[in-house]
């Protein structure tokens, strides 16, 4: 079936989500996500609340996408696309413009946006065979 690796490269960009958002909401204050993130202990602290917030959306991206893989899977194609592509479109979009916005964070817009375009670009593909 032509669209199962688009489905598997949403799920994939969907987990990267989910770790984003624990990274961001739930671990943002400790060495680890500083590390990833670049961040010193007074930054982390002082940005912890909008970063908690922006944790949130990264999860939220990802149950869409979910939502879309599960109601897929169950038979609803319609729904099921609709849903995937608006979170991993959604995805794809919010790495562009951190990509164009923030020229010292391009290596983190490529690593958060590469799964989310694949996945795009191959979904898109399959449904249109």
């Amino acid at each position: 079936m032509v669209i199962v690796p688009g489905l598997v490269l949403a799920a994939l960009a969907a987990a990267l989500h989910v770790f984003i958002f624990y990274l961001e909401s739930l671990a943002w204050t400790t060495a680890r996500a500083r590390a990833v993130f670049g961040t010193s202990e007074e930054e982390a602290a002082a940005t912890r609340e909008l970063a908690f917030n922006q944790g949130f959306y990264n999860l939220f991206l990802a149950a869409v996408t979910g939502i879309g893989i599960v109601a897929w899977a169950a038979g609803s194609g319609v729904v099921g696309a609709s849903l995937m592509l608006a979170g991993i479109g959604s995805m794809a979009a919010a790495a562009l413009v951190l990509f164009l916005s923030s020229p010292d964070k391009r290596p983190a817009a490529v690593k958060q946006g590469t799964l989310p375009l694949l996945a795009v670009v191959v979904l898109v593909l399959a449904l249109t065979l």
